[in-house]
């Protein structure tokens, strides 16, 4: 009995160590997002004592918040949009072909997630240069491809559990493949599809250096871009804590509190396609 009771300790004590040092990085940025720079650099790890805001409101005029949000979600909507139209589509007809290069492009897909970005990143931008896309749509599109093998692949074993007789009854109702997909399909698929939107989503908001490689230093930027380009601005003559740990806090508070009231969708479509498909 006291073996079982030092066990559960010592498990329950391990469990709490490895929470903390988890939480270490966000309590640092937390509590230095209040301090200046003297204080940051005696103490980064004190609480501020007092809630100064002024750091956070220099934050937001040199990332020039509202114009690089609006900019950021414009990107991050359209790109996860175009993931979540095109792996759906691509994993329905996957599994619902009899075809033997379905089998086969289903696992090519798998093995594109096993490319690094780095390995074809200079040559893609390289192409789309040429092809006149080294813009927002080229972006948009970059996205798109890159998104699609994770997606179709999450994708892929929740339509299995799709039952193939809901479809025939709707072609029987004399539904086409459009209103099949859209109004019979796409529904049951909900919870896959909210979290591959969050996946997608918090992997684009927090991107950089996709961005920094097809739009760089031009008027719209990301808020990952403005923060890198503030820094650099202000960084001239030092590290600028004062502002990098405001604008840090500022960049990741909208996607973390989206993650934060969607985060159980993640685990349900993740583990019911898992389990079911």
């Amino acid at each position: 009995m006291k073996t079982k009771y030092l066990a559960g300790a010592v498990r329950y004590g391990l469990m709490s160590a490895g929470a903390l040092v988890t939480l270490s990085p966000l309590w640092i940025l937390l509590v230095n997002a209040f301090k200046p720079q003297t204080r940051i650099v005696d103490n980064p790890i004190a609480p501020p004592g007092t809630l100064d805001f002024q750091y956070i409101r220099n934050a937001l005029g040199q990332l020039q918040f509202l114009k690089s949000i609006g900019f950021t979600m414009l990107i991050t909507v359209l790109a996860v949009a175009l993931i979540v139209l095109l792996s759906s589509m691509a994993a329905w007809i996957m599994v619902r072909s009899k075809l033997k290069i379905a089998g086969f492009l289903f696992m090519a897909f798998v093995a594109a997630m096993l490319i690094p970005f780095q390995a074809i990143m200079y040559p893609l931008i390289q192409f789309f240069d040429a092809l006149g896309l080294k813009n927002l749509g080229g972006l948009i599109l970059m996205y798109g491809g890159f998104g699609l093998s994770m997606s179709m692949f999450l994708y892929h074993g929740f339509v299995k559990t799709v039952p193939l007789e809901v479809e025939e009854a709707a072609f029987i109702d004399g539904a086409h493949i459009m209103q099949m997909f859209f109004l019979i399909v796409m529904p049951l698929l909900k919870s896959i599809t909210v979290t591959v939107i969050i996946i997608n989503a918090m992997w684009i908001w927090n991107d950089y250096l996709l961005p920094f490689l097809v739009i760089g230093n031009s008027e719209n930027k990301t808020l990952v871009l403005s923060l890198y380009f503030a820094q650099i601005l202000a960084g001239q003559y030092g590290n600028p804590w004062q502002l990098i740990f405001p604008a840090v806090l500022v960049t990741i508070t909208p996607i973390v509190v989206v993650f934060l009231f969607l985060q159980r969708f993640i685990v349900k479509g993740i583990s019911a396609g898992a389990v079911k498909g």
